[in-house]
């Protein structure tokens, strides 16, 4: 990029005050994040401009699975095509022969399993909006010692000083526009993602006790 495109910026470019605030941020948050969680948080960074998480084709789908299941069987269900892993994993437990309960707890499970693994990420980008303030401030009073350091040289003053005040200006900017923002962005989806995938607990549970319309005659004949 081209600096000189962008004369009104020029003063407030500094490659030292980015190393300190950006490269500094970057260490602690490598420091303190699982090499996991790293990955996840980088890897969110797709999601952003997704639409909102909307369960209601999935709660469509196991109604038409409901469907299959009491013509044929819940046996049936298992050439389903399930390309929600969640609901696909309640389906097979379902077929196995489990029980509502069991089906229960299994999705509740997952969708909280799914949220903590959204959580690493978001908590990522949290740190980050943490931290970049805190390193702008180190830059700072390296920018000051600087300063102090070159009283006797008038030209090094300036520089110590675009330091000083740059790192506080890079921290404040990281924190507020970019880390923080993504974050509180990512935590919205995972909430939102959480509460609409709860609304398939309920009809998943009542699938497990779904009975197929042939077998009722011979029941209630036996009966």
């Amino acid at each position: 990029m081209d600096i000189s495109a962008f004369p009104g910026f020029g003063p407030f470019l500094d490659p030292v005050a980015l190393a300190i605030v950006g490269g500094g941020t970057a260490l602690a948050v490598v420091l303190r994040t699982p090499g996991r969680d790293l990955v996840r948080g980088l890897s969110a960074l797709r999601v952003l401009g997704r639409k909102r998480f909307d369960a209601d084709p999935l709660v469509a789908q196991i109604a038409a699975l409901g469907r299959i299941a009491k013509r044929h069987g819940v046996i049936a269900l298992d050439k389903s095509v399930i390309e929600d892993s969640d609901m696909a994993a309640a389906v097979a437990m379902i077929v196995d022969g489990g029980d509502p309960h069991e089906v229960e707890a299994l999705v509740t499970h997952r969708i909280a399993a799914r949220f903590e693994r959204h959580r690493a990420g978001i908590e990522m980008w949290a740190g980050a909006a943490e931290m970049a303030p805190a390193m702008g401030m180190i830059g700072t009073l390296v920018g000051l010692v600087q300063m102090f350091t070159s009283m006797k040289d008038p030209g090094a003053i300036g520089g110590a000083m675009a330091i000083a005040l740059l790192t506080t200006l890079y921290g404040a900017l990281l924190a507020n526009l970019i880390a923080g923002p993504i974050a509180a962005r990512l935590r919205r989806q995972a909430r939102n993602e959480a509460q609409e995938r709860a609304r398939l607990i309920a009809p998943l549970a009542v699938l497990a006790v779904v009975e197929p319309a042939l077998s009722r005659p011979m029941r209630e004949f036996a009966a």
